[in-house]
Order: structure tokens, then sequence, then C-alpha cells
């Protein structure tokens, strides 16, 4: 493993989770060209609604990526098909409970957020129409995972590219050609969602490199193996609880501030969104050679992705800060052509130069514990950083308004980072016992629940 290998999955990986945010980055800007900021805001409470919705259960991606990872790194066709099988059940069932309970979802979600009147009524336009793809985002969500588990970069690229594109396509044409304002931009999501599921089922049956077999009841449902998924993604939900609260608080201290506050907080966070996917592209690349490491009991390639990991991180946080402070004024002015958003976006958005350093080694080197299956450090990690933020928020925005409120955000990202890499000895220490101790023959898809660090 080299620096044109790493790059050369790190940068399709890239590309394809860029995808994510340049959607929501899309979004925002198609609406953000309409003459009220309250069109900003209502996607700006509508996205994050989901993003609670469908952030709290992205475990199903980050832990079938790494079980996937795992099972090809051990040539085990069985752990491949159940590592797909398993959580793409949770998803339909976890989708279809969403729909159901639509009401009591949006009802609570405006109540938390409390934006003014037209924000909350484009919100709710947003959500009554985008809640009918949840249970496709989160099949996605498996199909994604599970694709770039196995290491089928360009097939989980295409599909990525494709859906977002197309969403971006039908957000622009149902804005501004048909004039269906926040509604549009909800269909195309929805249409996007519902299209890349299916071509996902076509793409995992073709792009497999073993022949599907139906898993029996039995094996599906394996105690010894279910209890291990849970444990996994028990740690991945609370890690998304609390950095959906974080989020959440953001987003609801920065609409107290009113509506122009609230629209500017919603361009730099699309900004934000944009960068933090490209350290997620090299997160995912990580995740997935240390998966493919543990497997086959590889230390040195290990400890190789750990070393490039960090390189990485750091050359490309440098990168990302350049290419913002350069370009600051022309970048917040492809989201809207407001002159009050724009003047406050380039107020407050001096601390977004911050943010790549703060974040780099946190998101990154996440892939690295996500890979091994090792989440109770990312867990802890994260519940620190939530407890530093709140504590933040609650001193400084009385006296800094919303400069005290990005305080507080970079302040949590730094604590993201700093107790994430105070494990890393320990994560090493665990990994090096499963290689060389005692276990050394044992397969880590059926150790892990014994593991120490997931306790």
């Amino acid at each position: 493993m080299n620096h044109r290998a790493y790059l050369a999955l790190a940068i399709p990986l890239t590309i394809s989770t860029m995808t994510t945010p340049l959607l929501g980055a899309v979004d925002t800007a198609v609406v953000g060209q309409l003459p009220d900021p309250a069109y900003i805001g209502g996607v700006a409470v509508g996205t994050l609604i989901f993003n609670t919705l469908y952030w709290v259960f992205g475990f199903l991606r980050v832990s079938t990526s790494a079980f996937a990872a795992q099972a090809n790194g051990a040539s085990d066709p069985v752990q491949g098909v159940l590592a797909l099988s398993r959580p793409f059940l949770l998803a339909v069932i976890v989708g279809i409970c969403f729909i159901l309970l639509q009401w009591p979802i949006e009802y609570g979600a405006l109540l938390l957020i409390s934006p003014d009147s037209d924000v909350s009524r484009f919100a709710a336009e947003y959500f009554r129409i985008r809640i009918w793809g949840a249970p496709f985002t989160l099949m996605n969500y498996v199909i994604l995972g599970w694709l770039m588990g196995m290491a089928k970069i360009k097939e989980s690229l295409f599909l990525q590219v494709l859906m977002n594109v197309l969403n971006m396509i039908l957000a622009i044409l149902f804005v501004h050609v048909f004039s269906f304002a926040v509604k549009g931009v909800a269909a195309a999501a929805l249409i996007a969602e519902v299209t890349a599921f299916v071509l996902g089922l076509v793409i995992v049956l073709k792009a497999s490199g073993f022949e599907w077999k139906i898993p029996s009841i039995q094996e599906l449902i394996d105690i010894q193996s279910m209890k291990k998924m849970f444990n996994v993604n028990k740690d991945l939900f609370i890690r998304t609880i609390c950095l959906l609260v974080v989020i959440n608080m953001f987003t609801a201290k920065g609409a107290s501030f009113g509506t122009t506050f609230l629209a500017a907080n919603a361009v730099l966070f699309q900004i934000h969104y944009i960068m933090a996917y490209f350290f997620e592209g090299l997160a995912n690349a990580s995740s997935i050679l240390v998966g493919k490491a543990v497997g086959s009991n590889d230390k040195d390639l290990y400890k190789k992705t750990l070393t490039l990991s960090k390189q990485w991180s750091v050359i490309t946080a440098f990168l990302i800060a350049c290419i913002y402070g350069l370009f600051q004024e022309q970048i917040i002015g492809l989201f809207t052509n407001l002159p009050n958003v724009i003047d406050l976006s380039i107020e407050y958005g001096t601390w977004l130069i911050i943010y790549p350093f703060a974040a780099c080694f946190g998101l990154v080197i996440y892939g690295v514990f996500t890979g091994a299956t090792e989440i109770a450090p990312v867990r802890n990690s994260m519940f620190y950083a939530m407890i530093v933020y709140i504590i933040i928020q609650i001193t400084a925005t009385p006296i800094w308004h919303n400069h005290g409120l990005w305080l507080a955000f970079i302040i949590y990202t730094i604590g993201r980072s700093g107790f994430l890499i105070m494990y890393t000895p320990r994560l090493n220490k665990q990994l090096f016992h499963l290689v060389h101790g005692d276990r050394s023959h044992a397969s880590p898809l059926k150790d892990h629940e014994d593991s120490p660090a997931s306790q």
C-alpha cells in the first residue's frame, strides 16, 4: 500500500460521497435564487428533519461497509450475502415506520425547531413529499455500504453520481421551469431516491463476484451474528444521536436570531458539508482498507493505512482551507443572490477557514475505527465533544451572538478529533492482539463481540 494505491481508492470514493452534500447545496442554491429567504429557511429546516431521521440510521451504510469489507478480506461469500441481507431487512422495517409516523414526526420537529411561520410552511411542504422516499433512502444506504465494502468503487460511484445528478437536474427543472418552488425540490429528491434503489439492486446482482443464494432464516437471524451487528450499530446510533443534538441545537439557535441568520447559517452549513465530505471520502477508503486488513489479518496493511490516513487528512485540510479562503465570496454567491444573506454569510464564513483543520483527524480516523468495527471509542469521543459544544453554546452565544454559535461548533469539531485520537493507541494494541495474540487464527468477524473495545 502506497500513496498512489490509497488515492486510487480515496479519490473515486471522495467523488462519490461529494455528490451527497452537492445535492443539498444545489437544493439550497436553487431556492436561494427565489425572492424570499424563507424559501432557503424552509428547505434548510426540511433537510434538517430528514438528516435527523436518516443520520440516526446512518450506521446502516457504515456498518454494512465494514462487515462487507471484512467478509471480502476473508473471501467469505456467505458472510458477504449476510452483510447485505441483515441490514437490508432492518432498512425496510424502519423506512415503513417513518411513513406510518410521518404526522407526529413533522409536528414534533417543527415544534422543536420553532421557525417563523413562512419557514415552517415551506418546511412542511418539503417534508410531506419527501417522506415517501424513506424506505428507499435507507435501502440505498445498505446497497452503497455493501458496494463500498466489497471494493466495488466504480459501481458505487456510478450509482451515487447518477442519483444526485438526476436530483439536481429535476430540482432545477421543477423550480425554475415549472415554478413548483419547495415542492419541486422535494419531488426531485423523491424521484431520484426511488430510481437509485431500482438501479442499485441491479448493480448489486451484476457486480457480485459470487453466486447469490437467499440465506435461510437461521442464517439471517443467527443470534450471535445479530448481536454483534446490533452492538456495532448501537454505538454508531449513539454517535449519530450526539451529532444530531449538536446540529439541531445549532440550527434552532440560529433560527432564534431570525430568518436571515437562519438562511446565512444554512448556506455556510452547506459549504461545511461539502468540506466534510472530502474527508468522508478518505474515511471510506481507510474503512475499506482497515476492514480488509482485519479480515485477512494483515497488520502491515493496517499500519500503512493509518499512516496514509493521517497524512492525507492534513494535506486535504490545507487544500480545502486555501480554496475556500481565496474564493469565499464567489462560493457563497453560488448559493444565493440575496444581499443581506450574502453579507451575513461572508461575515461569519471566516469560521469555515478554521473548520478543515479542526475536523480533519476526527473525520478521517473515524474510518479506521469503523473499518475495524471498533465503534465504542467513536461513540465516546462524540459524546464528550457534544458535552463541550453544549457548554460553549450556552456560555458563548449570549456574549458573541452568532459568532458564539460558530465558536461552539468549531470547538466541538476540535473535540471530535482530539478525543478520537486519544483512543488510537488503544486501537493499535487491540488489533495487534487480534492479529498476533492467542486468537491469531480466528476470524475478526466472529471475535468482535468479545473485544474489550466493543464493550
